[in-house]
This record gives C-alpha cells, structure tokens and sequence, in this order.
C-alpha cells in the first residue's frame, strides 16, 4: 500500500511538472530568441547541453520556451518530453537513472524510443556527471539541464569530458529590456533610445525585476544567493564578512581589486578574501579581468571586477557613478570575447579582446590626454570608443 502511494504521488508530481501531456502547450512567457537558437542549434547531436548563469535569470524560462518550440514546431510528441527540477524535496531520494525511470513506466515508454529529457538544477545531485555519462553512452536521450553554480559544474574527474556544451544565461540585453517592458521606439524616434537606456543603467537585466520594479524581490534574490549558495554551501560562519565582502565588491565594481587591501578593511586573512571572492565567481555576482599581458603580468596585477548585474550592483550601492555602470554593461555585452583590461605606466583602458579589439568606455565624456596617447599607440585590429547608447547598441557590428 505504501509504494502504490508514493507511485501515485510521483505521478501526480510528474504530470504537474509536465502540463504538456495533458493539454495543449504555448508558453506564455517572453522569449529570448537568441538562447532558443543557441539550444537549437545542438538538437541534432547528442551532447549534453547545460544552461548555466545566476540565479532567477531566467534559465528555467528558456528551457520552457524550448519544450514549447519542440512541441509546437519540431511537432515532437509531448509525451517524449520529460521536465523536472532536481531541487524538489520529494526527489531526494532518487538517482536521475531512477527519475526518468519512473517517467518511462508511467507512459509505458519503450527502451527504443528517443527521449528529451530536461533536467533544472541539476547540480543538486551530487553523483550527476557521472550518472549523466552513464546515460549518455547506453541510452538514445537529448539532455537539456541547468545549474546556478560555476564550481558544482566543474567535471574534476572528466566524467563528460566531449559530450557537453554549456551555454551562459546572461542578464537581459538592451534589446530585451525593451521587449520585457514592451517598448517599441520608432526610427524617428531614435532620440528616445537614450532616455530609455538610462532605465536601463538603474534597472539591470534580471527579468522579474525588469517586469515588477519590485526591489524587494532583488534584495531577496541577493540573500538566497548569500545564504544558500555561499554561507550554508560553504559553512561559513563569519556572516557578516561576507555581506560586507559583498557590498566592497559592488562598490568596486568596475575597478582593479586588491585582495590585501579588502583583507584588511574586514580583518580577514588574504587567503580568506581570495577563498570568498571566488565564492562570488561561482554564484555568477561578479566576473573578474585579468591585465592583458604575458601570464606573470596577469598572476601578480590585480583583477578588475563587475557586477553579475547592474540592477543587483545598484540596490547595494545605489545609483551613482553611471560612468561605471555603463562600463559594467559593455563587459557583459563583450565577455564572450574574453577581455582583458591594458594598463601602461598608470594608465588605464578598458577592455582589448581576444580577437584585438581595443575598447575604451567614456560615458558621454572624452578620453584624456594621456588616455587618448596610449589609445592611439596601442597595437589592434579595431579600436572603438563607446562614449553613448547608440554607440553601445553597435559595438560588434
């Protein structure tokens, strides 16, 4: 009696999470096209595709979106399509072998067919790349999954080493701010982009907070990471360090770090500022750059930091030094071309590429004298100056 109820309330858990076996599913969210494409784009081969970002920035949005687009356009029978979040009390349990198990008996699915299989935080389950492994080499699956965390996503024992691609879900882009706030601006109305960029600047790109304004929901979203991902992950017992570590990071945001100097402002040992800096790495708040250069260069110069988002670095710090602001949106608009910062001689200019793309961000301001000297000498390929909204939209084209 009590496996047929623990059966039948697996079922019931299932059938919730997967409203598209009994009815007609559309999803009704926004979309963000460009990570449909990136999803898509690896259908057809078996590599086990990871959404990977921080947390609440819309990766479990996506995946839906993309059930939506194999239902609805890829005509792929809903009952192939199997989602569940691995965070789920009631799945403690139970391996990922076992879930989807549970999955195929419930439909009476035979070993033959090919199944797409979603799984959302998948990292909760401590053995998952190697039971992923297993399944991607016995079983015809296309697995989808996410994680809110850099480190647990480190395969240390190479388990998926060449049968994974893993896809970074940013913050909203410009773009789709505009679209989460159902904004449409003319061509003779281009002077209003401005206007709607400095929204921009405050807001930031996490999508609930674009839609509700609510801050709240952001101070919310800064604790459970804080909290869940860090202090209780890590059983760190100096809380309060951390939240200041936090808040000196969002202040600096933009800036080089020096770890001696934050070591000694919370009275903590260097090793320790390191250790939680890269606490913050992994939970996707903050991105550090390296000084371009040979590989002692990079080891012994400090880092530059930015925020994950500009909105979360705003409702620590408030909003104030727009001229960093902006800086920290044209990193995360170019971070997939892995920037490094140029500093000669106590001069500084913001990003070069991998590609030698040379970037100097001047927020409706110019370059100085020395500035300008070391821009112009500098060996590129390109050199852009991004001193506007316009000029941001266009980086890259």
């Amino acid at each position: 009696m009590l496996n047929w109820t623990i059966g039948n309330n697996m079922e019931e858990l299932f059938y919730k999470s997967n409203p598209w076996w009994e009815e007609k599913y559309n999803f009704t969210g926004i979309n963000r096209e460009k990570y449909l494409i990136k999803l898509e784009k690896f259908l057809d081969n078996k590599d086990i595709v990871f959404l990977t970002g921080l947390r609440r920035v819309g990766k479990t949005s996506i995946l839906k979106d993309f059930i939506s687009l194999l239902i609805n356009i890829k005509i792929i029978n809903p009952k192939y399509i199997f989602y569940i979040s691995l965070d789920l009390i009631a799945l403690n349990h139970m391996s990922i072998t076992e879930i989807i198990k549970e999955y195929k008996k419930i439909h009476k699915i035979s070993s033959s067919k090919k199944l797409y299989i979603f799984l959302d935080e998948v990292t909760y389950k401590s053995n998952y790349q190697q039971e992923l492994k297993n399944i991607y080499d016995l079983e015809n699956y296309k697995i989808y999954a996410s994680s809110s965390s850099a480190s647990l996503l480190k395969d240390k024992n190479a388990f998926l080493s060449g049968r994974q691609r893993i896809i970074e879900v940013l913050p909203l882009d410009f773009e789709e701010y505009m679209l989460f706030k159902n904004i449409k601006i003319k061509k003779s109305d281009n002077y209003l982009i401005e206007s709607y960029f400095k929204e921009y600047l405050n807001d930031g790109g996490m999508p609930e907070y674009v839609l509700t304004n609510d801050i709240s929901y952001i101070q919310n979203l800064i604790d459970n990471i804080i909290y869940k991902d860090i202090i209780a992950y890590h059983n760190i017992k100096n809380e309060s360090a951390i939240k200041d570590f936090f808040k000196l990071l969002m202040e600096r945001s933009g800036k080089q770090l020096s770890l001696n100097k934050i070591a000694k402002i919370l009275s903590i040992g260097v090793d320790s500022a390191r250790r939680y800096l890269s606490y913050f790495q992994n939970a996707y708040l903050i991105y550090t750059v390296e000084k371009y250069g040979k590989l002692n260069e990079k080891i012994k110069n400090p880092k530059k930091i930015y925020a994950g988002d500009v909105g979360i670095k705003n409702v620590v710090t408030g909003f104030r030094d727009k001229g960093a602001i902006f800086e920290n949106l044209v990193f995360l608009k170019i971070k997939h071309l892995n920037p490094s910062y140029v500093y000669e001689d106590g001069i500084e200019i913001d990003f070069i590429t991998e590609d030698k793309i040379l970037i100097e961000v001047k927020y409706n301001s110019t370059l100085n004298e020395k500035q300008q000297k070391l821009f112009d000498k500098f060996q590129a390929n390109k050199k852009i100056v991004i001193d506007s909204a316009q000029k941001f939209l266009t980086i890259l084209t």
